[in-house]
């Protein structure tokens, strides 16, 4: 095979495709690396990083950069400059290098030759290496005596490779900080080396002595060295030194401020302002009144409209935390000046309405945010001071395609919608504004615009009504062409109407809308819209929109996917026409929307494929599922107290028995299986909500109430029957006050505190069991299904994709085949594993730690020596909690198998996040174990059979001559 082979095996496998193992992979690439060709060469060492993508474990890794640093000893300088580039490339891979000192001893092995170019790619390649080798002395060695080189080249990358040894190693860096100070200082380096010298003072933070003669040393340059290219230099060292070291902040502040005012060069000035930002973004608190009032003093000075920009954009970040309140609040010793006079506001109202979009964005950001932060007595001026700037600049950047007007556009939504977060009393203004300049607007604005438009309604659902008519209207002549912009503002258009209609579309809306798909919309603004109504509650509409779709995909899993998706639109749809009191058509309701999803799930089931196994969508239908069937049974339950009433002499037996239950006849055993039933569904809706890491914060929520609804019935039927004295409703006393997000979870908290509140007034008037209590209960089933179910964002779209795979040593041959181990012996369990993410790691939450979980099992006793044994040797459940580097962790078990027989090892990965809530995540591999007797104790335990059989063979062989020679001893 060739290396056109070998990449096949690298790129990414297709559906029903086969991969090849690891070891296949790399033998193609040796033969790659051992060809007389040089081309061949060079291709198979740039595949490598393909490969540790590929087979991320250290074993491949190991004898893989083995191999690479024989070609960079054996190779020619182009085969050493690939290495380089495919170490850079695999840099967090490195630690996984098992070999470490045979590694480096090869590739250091070319320090010594007598090619400058083969020594600089050698440093560059020790520089490479210095997360795994920080503390290397010979590397430590042959990089101080590389900068004495005469050589340009070796001398550069001898800088490059102490830059990279004086960030990982505190003594490097302490020895080599004067040797630096001498290079810098001295008059024959060129201009052109201290310029590249300079910048590795940044990483002499290790101490503080070193920080401050660092910082003195660069004091010094910036006085000597006026010039531009050197102060710009110097200044951003300083920075980040400052920033690494966290001491100096204000002092690096005030220098930065100092240059930006006095210092008349505007690269000087650029460089200032970005090192500002930088320092904003990593300590705003450090930030006093003083440094914000020098920066809006520049600001209002300049007349460079760069500049400017670069100004505001640093007050921007500012505004956003707490350095604005400490601007407007300087504490005890200053006086606070009314907010409307002070420098700040007079700047960002000025910039406001400036001819430069940017600078306009960044104005009414700071202004929004003021308003925001600041609540003061005279804070209404500012109110609608910020409103009129809004609304100044929407209007202009409406009428503008560019991506710069957009991207102010955005800027400005976006502020316009926090501000009205904080200040509902100037929604309905803003609506108004948004809804007339909707009409005027072009297409990429509407989009924004809508989008804008959806988030307000969703904060005040009162608006929505409002916006209604408007919005339809404007659906009537939204289109006219299919360009994508046009169908992008169908779905946003569609989606404020779905907003605005709060779940109950009228027959024109849905007329209007259709006329208009039918006319100029695509397949996928189709099912864009559609998703849309399932995530709103319009269900009806949906299960519409699915139906037209299912014929006009390519694939037949899209076509059972989209058929599943009416279906379950077609079964919510059913629970839409519910009515209090009518229990009968309810149960007639749930039947029909259990029809609809059992036929849904078998095409979701035939949607999934090994690439896409739609897990999640399966586990929630089927939750959805046995919830209508407990609430179903539940009715069923109710209604049976009329059928089968108690009997006459239930009130004697409970006397009797001591037992109050009994009084109510059968139907508290019956409500006593339904409560338990829906704690079960309570219990498996907190199961998917812990295997779902990767799902939105929405998606999650709704689980989340999912769960709680059942934990409500459960809680209902308690209080009305089970046991009214001792139920408490303390701990549901909050539900009222909860933030929501959506109308969903308006609606559904609505419903819990509503039905709360019966129960409770139904518990202290009436003892159990009557038809009160009975009716209620069925009110509140009723309660809880009219409210239309939200299919969120993780139901249709995964933004966020985490795995982690696992690698068990020691591994048997083939999956049947056991370990052998010994039963006087443990064994030692090593766990490697990788995490693996896809285009957006961490967007919604990251990993912080791994949690392996290892149990053994016995499957089969073997026969042997019956051993008295502690009960804590015979399992083992061991649980450990490791911290992935560069996604990537190890950790080791010792297990005990001192029972003979076949041991099932099971090893279960979760995954802890910032906030250190653990989610159930996978995977759980399995290894057989056969614990076998330990050879010597076997061989000891046949001589003792032997001498057991042979001691009960003699006597019935001879014995009369025992019994002769034991009288003999007392005659």
């Amino acid at each position: 095979m060739s290396l056109s082979t070998a990449r096949s095996f690298l790129s990414e496998a297709g559906y029903g495709e086969q991969e090849l193992d690891a070891n296949s992979a790399l033998m193609e690439l040796d033969k790659g690396l051992r060809s007389g060709k040089l081309g061949e060469q060079c291709e198979a060492v740039v595949l490598f990083p393909k490969l540790f993508q590929k087979y991320p474990f250290p074993i491949l890794i190991n004898s893989a950069f083995l191999k690479l640093a024989d070609i960079f000893r054996l190779g020619n300088n182009f085969l050493r400059l690939c290495v380089l580039k495919v170490t850079q490339q695999s840099e967090k891979h490195l630690e996984k290098i098992l070999n470490v000192d045979e590694f480096v001893k090869r590739v250091f092995s070319v320090i010594h030759s007598n090619d400058p170019v083969a020594r600089a790619i050698t440093l560059r390649m020790l520089g490479s290496l210095a997360t795994i080798i920080p503390e290397r002395k010979n590397a430590h060695h042959s990089v101080h005596q590389s900068l004495d080189s005469h050589d340009n080249v070796e001398v550069e990358a001898a800088i490059f490779a102490s830059a990279c040894f004086s960030a990982q190693s505190k003594d490097f860096a302490a020895g080599i900080c004067n040797k630096i100070s001498e290079m810098i200082q001295g008059l024959d380096t060129p201009v052109d080396l201290k310029l590249k010298l300079i910048p590795m003072l940044q990483h002499m933070h290790h101490n503080a002595s070193l920080a401050s003669s660092s910082r003195e040393l660069l004091q010094q340059l910036v006085t000597s060295y006026p010039s531009t290219p050197m102060v710009i230099v110097t200044l951003h060292t300083f920075t980040q030194l400052a920033a690494s070291s966290l001491i100096d902040i204000p002092k690096q502040l005030q220098l930065l401020l100092q240059y930006l005012k006095e210092d008349p060069r505007k690269a000087v000035k650029r460089l200032a302002i970005q090192d500002l930002k930088l320092l904003a973004k990593k300590a705003p608190h450090l930030w006093n009144r003083e440094n914000t009032q020098t920066l809006c003093e520049c600001a209002l000075s300049s007349p460079y409209n760069s500049l400017k920009l670069g100004m505001l954009s640093v007050l921007s970040t500012l505004s956003g935390t707490i350095a604005i309140k400490q601007y407007f609040n300087p504490g005890t010793g200053g006086a606070s000046a009314p907010p409307r006079l002070t420098d700040l506001v007079k700047l960002v109202q000025e910039c406001c309405y400036h001819s430069n979009l940017a600078v306009a964005a960044h104005g009414v950001t700071v202004l929004a945010n003021i308003a925001i932060s600041c609540p003061e007595k005279d804070m209404m001026q500012l109110e609608q001071d910020t409103v009129m700037g809004l609304e100044s600049l929407l209007v202009l950047c409406s009428q503008d395609d560019s991506p710069r007007a957009q991207a102010t556009l955005k800027t400005a939504l976006t502020s316009l919608v926090q501000l009205l977060k904080s200040r509902p009393h100037l929604s309905q203004s803003a609506v108004e504004f948004l809804l007339c300049q909707l009409h005027l607007a072009h297409d990429p604005s509407r989009v924004l615009m809508c989008h804008a438009l959806a988030a307000i309604a969703t904060q005040l659902p009162v608006l929505g009504e409002g916006m209604l008519g408007d919005l339809v209207d404007l659906y009537r002549v939204a289109s006219h062409s299919s360009t994508d912009k046009q169908q992008e503002l169908l779905v946003s258009l569609a989606t404020v109407v779905f907003v605005a209609s709060q779940s109950s579309l009228s027959a024109e809306v849905k007329t209007v809308i259709k006329q208009q798909l039918e006319n100029v919309a695509n397949g996928w603004t189709v099912y864009c819209i559609a998703r849309q109504a399932s995530r709103m509650g319009c269900h009806e509409f949906s299960s519409e929109l699915y139906q037209s779709l299912r014929t006009r995909v390519a694939s037949e899993h899209f076509y059972f996917w989209l058929n599943s998706l009416k279906e379950f639109s077609q079964a919510e749809q059913c629970l839409n026409g519910l009515e209090d009191g009518d229990y009968s058509a309810a149960m007639t309701a749930i039947a029909e929307a259990l029809r609809s999803y059992q036929k849904g799930i078998a095409s979701l089931t035939a949607a999934s494929t090994p690439l896409s196994p739609l897990s999640y969508q399966c586990d929630f239908v089927k939750l959805r599922i046995d919830t209508l069937q407990g609430l179903s049974q539940l009715i069923c339950t109710c209604n049976s107290l009329k059928t089968s009433p108690p009997p006459a002499i239930a009130t004697t037996i409970a006397l009797t028995s001591g037992n109050e239950l009994q009084r109510c006849g059968r139907i508290a055993m019956q409500m006593r299986v339904s409560m338990d039933e829906f704690r079960s569904l309570a219990a498996r809706y907190a199961d998917l909500y812990q295997s779902s890491f990767d799902a939105d914060s929405a998606t999650l929520r709704n689980v989340e109430l999912q769960q709680q609804s059942c934990l409500l019935v459960s809680h209902v039927i308690e209080a009305l029957i089970l046991d009214p004295h001792s139920a408490s409703f303390q701990d549901y006393g909050t539900l009222g006050s909860v933030q929501t997000e959506s109308e969903y979870e308006r609606r559904m908290m609505s419903v819990f505190n509503h039905v709360l509140e019966e129960v409770e007034g139904l518990s202290r008037k009436h003892p159990p069991v009557s038809y009160l209590h009975t009716g209620c209960l069925c009110d509140a089933v009723i309660a809880l299904l009219k409210v239309p179910l939200s299919f969120q964002r993780y139901f249709f779209q995964k933004l966020q994709s985490t795995s982690i795979k696992l690698a068990l040593s020691p591994s048997p041959r083939t999956p049947t085949e056991p370990i052998p181990v010994q039963n006087n012996q443990q064994l030692t369990l090593k766990v490697e594993g990788v995490v693996q993410h896809g285009s957006t790691p961490g967007l919604f939450r990251k990993i912080q730690s791994v949690c392996l979980n290892v149990s053994s099992t016995l499957q089969s006793k073997t026969g042997g020596p019956e051993y008295k044994i502690p009960l804590d040797s015979n399992t083992n459940e061991i649980e450990q909690r490791v911290e992935p580097h560069n996604d990537y962790f190890s950790t080791q078990f010792l297990l005990n198998f001192s029972i003979l027989g076949s041991h099932t090892v099971n090893v279960e990965a979760s995954v802890v996040d910032e906030s250190g809530i653990e989610w159930k995540t996978g995977p759980k591999t399995t290894v057989s174990v056969k614990s076998l007797e330990d050879p010597y104790a076997q061989q000891l335990r046949h001589n003792q059979q032997q001498q057991q059989q042979a001691q009960q063979a003699r006597p019935e062989t001879a014995p009369a001559p025992q019994r002769s020679s034991v009288y003999a001893r007392f005659q």
